[in-house]
């Protein structure tokens, strides 16, 4: 299988190191090439996946699998220049920095193509779809709230792209994956509302808080989102007839009403794992749709940003 990758910061070497684990296991052969733009030398671990890492992309080359994981404010751009070479790509969330691109200019009408969700695969999602499922929901309150400096170990966080607005940076669509969980599990809200700004003392040009209240048929959601918390915090709340499901992302754990605690903890990169597994089922047409098609990830943009048509 061919392979083209473009971007291999952190999430695209994950990607990367996961296909070559999944492809062992179901027996592929891999030949990946790297488009590249940074003259930075890769770690000798990455490198030597790589068949031939490329400043260019000849007009006749074919790939059976494209990777978009480079920094968001680039997508559109690299989909556009590159999706005729593919025949089945995925593209690191969010999809574009902004909701007005439309599929057909990027070159994405017709084609196949996955948008990263990896939150729907983690254990505890997989067992809050399960507690959810048949079960009249009354209201759900989301909050993810970290210290973006910790994010990423010995990298100054002001240089990258989720401090600066015009990368594609900001609370708002960095931490997507809220709404993107929210939505596989109730669909689309009739309405909603979002505040959101830069309030602490980060240096930084994108916003840090976001907050929303949205209204479904017969529920309301309220998300909080922020940059400047101190202690991790991934929870959602979802109140019911009976009591109150609460996930707890950070420490894998679903309480369910009664009180007991599902226990659903696990290395993080099982859920990348089963996200690799299920694009390649889509890519090789052994699941005939896209677990997460581009349009669904656009409108789950517009409705982040607030510009749902």
């Amino acid at each position: 299988m061919r392979v083209l990758f473009v971007g291999l910061g952190s999430i695209g070497t994950r990607h990367l190191k996961n296909l070559y684990a999944c492809c062992g296991q179901r027996g592929i052969p891999l030949e990946v090439d790297a488009l590249r733009s940074s003259a930075r030398e890769l770690p000798h671990s990455t490198a030597a996946l790589l068949h031939r890492q490329l400043t260019e992309v000849a007009g006749e080359e074919p790939y059976d699998l494209l990777f978009i994981t480079n920094p968001t404010h680039l997508h559109f751009k690299a989909i556009q220049a590159l999706a005729p070479h593919a025949g089945c790509l995925f593209i690191e969330k969010p999809i574009f920095e902004d909701g007005s691109y439309a599929l057909a200019d990027a070159g994405l009408a017709g084609k196949k193509a996955q948008v990263a969700a990896p939150m729907r695969y983690c254990a505890t999602y997989l067992a809050l779809k399960d507690a959810l499922a048949g079960q009249r929901v009354y209201s759900a309150r989301v909050l993810c709230s970290s210290y973006l400096p910790d994010w990423r170990a010995g990298v100054d966080y002001r240089t990258v792209y989720s401090a600066h607005r015009a990368m594609g940076g900001g609370v708002t669509i960095d931490l997507i994956h809220e709404w993107d969980y929210l939505v596989d599990l109730f669909g689309f809200p009739l309405e909603s509302f979002n505040l959101k700004g830069t309030y602490s003392e980060l240096e930084l040009d994108s916003d840090d808080l976001s907050v929303y209240i949205a209204r479904y048929a017969s529920m309301l959601a309220e998300l909080h989102l922020d940059y400047f918390g101190r202690t991790y915090r991934r929870t959602a709340e979802f109140f019911l007839k009976d009591g109150t499901v609460t996930a707890d992302f950070g420490a894998g754990t679903l309480t369910l009403p009664g009180g007991a605690v599902l226990h659903c903890e696990e290395e993080v990169n099982k859920r990348y794992l089963r996200e690799m597994d299920a694009f390649l089922d889509y890519a090789l047409g052994k699941t005939p749709a896209s677990p997460n098609p581009p349009e669904m990830a656009l409108r789950v943009l517009q409705l982040t940003l607030g510009q749902s048509r």
